[in-house]
């Protein structure tokens, strides 16, 4: 077997795996003496390691490094690139390496060193146990050149006298192995008797009788082999000496002894005393003890022998650390050839007088005794391998290892007496910049012993801290109007770096164009001219970088505030301001809000207004602008009103400034249409049954002195057409027949026609009455009046058709008797009538003529309390199921002169209509002929239906508007609608329907029926109504 396969088959490889993340652990097994360059093994291979990072897939360089104590000459050596173990040029001797005899025989001999492998990502400590096998390199040799044994002269044949043994370093099979006795010349013969422990015992056998006085010496050689190859001898010369006689050996009582001292037993301590007997007398009895040859010498050294009393002392101070086990071999000799053998073994106990040891490697090299770190290593940073050990046993060699005080380190044990010495924490340079701690192992003896070793550590500053500012908001103000290079402030920071890490330059964000900033000093200045009212406030950021690699840097808002100087003047928001109002608005109501504005602040800001050129129709507010009325507007006497406004800022010097206000009147529907044809609501036309359809048979015209679309008006037949014979034209009034006259459409027709504007958001409406008589001719005007006397009996939303007394006849014969028959009766009412419309005439007419002017246009206050009071005790009739048209008879202060009140309902025409369904607006009244009293009666309704009121001799307010038009004196009629309780409510909502109430009248020209109920459903005429048209 060559070199090569032999170190190939001795490379047996074991891995401890104690933290497969730290610590691993390896045997290799080598024989001494090897060359430089021999390779022991290969740790990545031997331990599978993976070059490649399980985290991000990448390859990683690996460097291995071998953990040596300063100063120690490496006997192996690792490449840092792959791991592989060689031999040095330092000779591995095993007989060196592991001195002592017990130690070589009876145990492994190896040596320990340790790996580690970097960087930190991958770091492991491998522990790598080298296991030294012998190599014949030394000869067995014996005590001494030349052995000199007496021997008597009476020894018997095959007699045996011990040889001192031959000792060789080398163990096992390179140990001793063979004696071999030259030139005995057949006296002497040679045995070896081997002990119980393996040692090889040369003896000397007597193979012929001696005889003093014939030869008393025999000189010889003697040789000793081991096993070895190649094999290695060594010879001594023996001399034997025939001596006297002496027949009895010494005889010890115990040939085996095993006694026990502690290590710190003082010098002189007795260990045993050795005891032998001897049959003989005299002086073959006297015994003296003797150490054997085997005794080692600093076994000799530590013991004495009383070689007259057998007594074992301690001659120098015990170390149970070097040699625990003493084997002593104790000789007792009376003179004779063959002296007693007692062996002793003496075990030295262990006493706590061993301090720990603490073996500090370090994996970071350090510099003049001082490991270097960067505050930016990692937590667990690795910088040396500690090692501790005791040479005392069991409780006083278990020891302990920690930091003595707090410190960002900590030590990590990998093996029951490693430990790593490590970052815990981040390190920081700016809290402490060195460290200089104790590493304490303490054994557990009592007294516990402890050793210490100092550690050193030296951060360097890295670039980790950025400039702080002294104020992370800095706010300032300064005047506007200021000059150009004022100094505002200065600006700084600090850095807890150190050197140029800590060198801090300063720099303007953006929106800065204001300010200058110096880089170094950090004075802050305005490079222009600031006006608060372009801009009030500048934010913008400081920015401050160190000079550190990378450079850190941090940032401050800067906040200039520009105070303000009283130089703008106040602005109003228009130069001329215009304001539109409804007529009739209530005195001290708002019109408008003047609004303006000034520039600067505070003081400067705060504006008074005042008016200066207005007769006190208006007042203003001189702080919030607010413009009411003095005055009651009426756009008919004035549409508009103008006048300026003054302004004056709170400044020092104050500054001012004007604007012009016109308030706009804006018309509001309060006037109702007035009829200026028909005439009069006792006329009408005939109509002849020739007459073709679409001719033009009566003409309706009224106008209405509001503007705008509040005097558009509209035209509509309310009632009376239920036939569907006349239409009216809805923009200029004009009825047409629909269809020609029949037979049976001969007579009187009644239309009731309303008439409304689209004033918004309330609108006005008046009704008049229009009679169209269907005949050839009209021969018999009495008789018409008369039939259009009796129809003001009949409620205006029934046809005069309707009603049980017969208005017209139906065959002129009847008609014609009728008249003959009643010409008396006729010509006495006729006379009658005159006679009471004349006593009337007269008497109403001298009234309305006090009450001509300011009561024509104007409400009369007086009127109203009397109209209300007057409502207030009216008791309103009780109306029917069918909701029917009842005429209610009051006392009348004439018996001729009866009045009479009716309620009327509405008919679906006038719902149709629109009528109704408007928020209506108030309407001031308006008559033909200002003189002329109003003739109607009075109609309530009785209907939840919109109705419309008639009742005589009422004034009018205007702010309530009113409708009831005071017509002429021939039985006029007018429809309206008062508002004044719809107007007073401010949650109206002048989009939806309301009701409306018509009030109308009429007087007769003669004596008038008492009360009489027509009870027609208003159902049955709005079908009739809608089946016509």
């Amino acid at each position: 077997m060559d070199l090569r396969d032999f170190y190939l088959l001795a490379a047996l490889i074991a891995c401890l795996r104690l933290d497969s993340a730290i610590a691993q652990e390896l045997i290799y097994t080598i024989r001494e003496e090897l060359p430089e360059n021999v390779p022991i093994g290969n740790i990545p291979k031997d331990l599978n390691i993976s070059h490649i990072n399980a985290a991000t897939g990448t390859s990683a360089s690996l460097v291995y490094r071998l953990v040596s104590k300063a100063g120690d000459a490496p006997l192996v050596k690792v490449s840092s690139s792959t791991g592989e173990i060689f031999t040095t040029s330092n000779r591995i001797d095993r007989e060196k390496l592991c001195a002592g005899a017990s130690y070589a025989e009876e145990n492994e001999c190896f040596f320990e060193l340790e790996v580690v492998i970097l960087p930190n990502d991958f770091f492991r400590l491998i522990k790598i146990k080298i296991i030294v096998k012998d190599t014949n390199d030394n000869a067995p040799m014996f005590p001494s050149p030349v052995i000199n044994i007496s021997i008597p002269e009476n020894t018997l044949i095959n007699s045996r006298f011990p040889i001192p043994s031959a000792t060789d370093p080398d163990t096992g099979f390179n140990g001793v192995q063979h004696y071999e006795l030259l030139n005995g010349q057949s006296v002497f013969g040679l045995d070896i008797v081997e002990t119980p422990e393996g040692e090889k015992w040369p003896q000397l056998i007597v193979q012929q009788n001696l005889d003093r006085e014939q030869k008393d010496t025999y000189v010889m050689k003697i040789k000793v082999e081991d096993g070895g190859t190649p094999q290695k001898s060594s010879t001594a010369i023996l001399q034997v000496t025939v001596s006297d006689v002496n027949d009895n050996r010494p005889v010890f009582k115990e040939g085996q002894v095993e006694v026990h001292i502690p290590e710190n037993a003082p010098v002189g301590t007795s260990v045993i005393q050795l005891h032998a007997t001897d049959a003989d007398i005299g002086s073959n009895a006297e015994i003296r003890y003797i150490f054997g040859a085997q005794v080692a010498p600093a076994t000799k050294r530590l013991f004495a022998l009383n070689n007259t009393t057998g007594l074992i002392t301690v001659q120098r101070s015990l170390d149970r650390e070097e040699t625990a086990i003493h084997k002593v071999t104790v000789l007792a000799s009376d003179g004779s050839s063959t002296p007693a053998r007692a062996t002793v073994t003496i075990n030295v106990t262990d006493v706590n007088d061993n301090p720990p040891n603490i073996d500090l490697r370090y994996i970071i090299s350090p510099i003049n005794g001082t490991v270097y770190l960067s505050e930016k290593d990692p937590v667990n940073t690795k910088i040396a391998l500690i090692t501790v050990s005791d040479k005392d046993t069991d409780v006083n060699g278990k020891v302990i290892c920690f930091i003595e005080r707090e410190v960002p380190f900590h030590l990590k044990a990998v093996y029951d007496n490693q430990y790593l010495l490590e970052t815990s924490s981040l390190l920081d340079y700016e809290g402490t910049k060195e460290f200089s701690f104790k590493i304490v192992a303490s054994d557990s003896g009592k007294p516990s012993l402890n050793q210490t070793a100092l550690v050193r550590v030296k951060l360097e500053d890295e670039n980790d801290n950025p400039p702080i500012f002294n104020q992370p908001v800095i706010e300032l103000s300064v005047s506007e109007n200021n000059r150009r290079g004022l100094y505002l402030t200065t600006i700084s920071a600090t850095d807890e770096d150190s050197g140029k890490n800590a060198d801090i330059v300063y720099q303007l964000g953006p929106n800065a164009s204001f300010f200058d900033l110096d880089r170094k000093t950090g004075v802050l200045t305005a490079s222009r001219v600031f006006d608060r009212e372009e801009q009030e406030r500048f934010i913008f950021t400081v920015t401050a970088r160190d000079n550190g690699t990378p450079p850190l840097q941090s940032q401050a808002a800067v906040i200039v505030t520009v105070l303000d100087e009283n130089d703008n003047s106040p602005k109003f928001t228009h130069n001329h301001f215009q304001f539109f109002v409804s007529e009739n608005l209530p005195k001290y109501s708002t019109v408008g809000v003047i609004t303006v504005t000034d520039a600067d602040a505070g003081e400067n800001k705060a504006v008074t207004l005042s008016i200066l050129n207005d007769n006190d129709n208006f007042v203003l507010d001189p702080y919030s602008g607010v413009i009411k009325s003095n005055v009651s507007f009426d756009r008919e006497q004035q549409s508009s009103y103008t006048f300026d406004v003054k302004a004056t800022d709170g400044g020092q010097p104050p500054r001012s400034s004007t604007a012009k206000v016109t308030i706009n009147v804006m018309d509001v529907n309060d006037n109702s249409p007035v009829v200026i044809s028909p005439p009069s609501n006792t006329s009408f036309k005939l109509v002849p049954l020739s007459a073709i359809p679409g001719s033009v048979v009566a003409e309706v015209f009224a106008v209405d002195i509001d503007t705008g679309m509040n005097a558009e008006l509209k035209y509509t037949i309310v009632s009376g057409n239920s036939k569907g014979l006349f239409r009216i034209d809805p923009v200029t009034g004009n009825i047409t027949l629909e269809e020609k006259p029949a037979p049976t459409d001969v007579g009187l027709h009644r239309l009731v026609v309303n008439i409304s504007d689209l004033g918004y958001p309330k609108s006005l409406h008046t009704l008049v009455l229009v009679f169209l008589y269907v005949n050839d001719t009209a021969g018999n005007a009495s008789y018409i009046y008369d039939l259009i006397r009796r129809t003001m009996e009949t409620p205006l939303d029934r046809n005069i058709g309707d009603s049980s007394q017969p208005y017209q006849n139906e065959d002129y014969l009847t008609i014609m008797i009728a008249i003959v028959a009643g010409a008396m009766v006729v010509i006495v009412v006729i006379f009658v009538t005159v006679l009471v419309r004349c006593r009337h005439a007269s008497r109403f007419k001298a009234a309305q003529r006090s009450k001509q002017g300011a009561e024509w246009m104007s409400p009369n206050q007086e009127n109203k309390q009397n109209k209300k009071k007057k409502r207030k005790k009216r008791k309103s009739p009780k109306s029917s199921l069918l909701n029917f048209v009842t005429i209610e008879e009051s006392k009348p202060d004439d018996a001729v002169h009866e009045p009479i009140n009716g309620t009327i309902s509405l008919p679906a025409e006038l719902e149709e209509q629109s009528i109704g369904r408007f928020d209506w607006g108030p309407a001031p009244p308006t008559t033909f002929k200002p003189n002329s009293p109003d003739l109607a009666k009075h109609y309530k309704s009785a209907s939840p239906q919109p109705a419309f009121h008639l009742k005589p001799d009422t004034p009018v307010s205007v702010k309530k508007h009113h409708v009831i038009q005071e017509l002429p004196l021939d039985n006029t009629f007018v429809g309206g609608c008062d508002t004044l309780s719809k107007r007073s409510s401010t949650s109206s909502d002048h989009f939806s329907a309301s009701e409306c109430s018509s009030q109308g009248g009429f007087k007769t020209k003669g004596p008038l029926h008492t009360r009489q109920a027509f009870e027609t459903q208003l159902k049955e005429s709005q079908v009739r109504n809608r089946t016509s048209s």
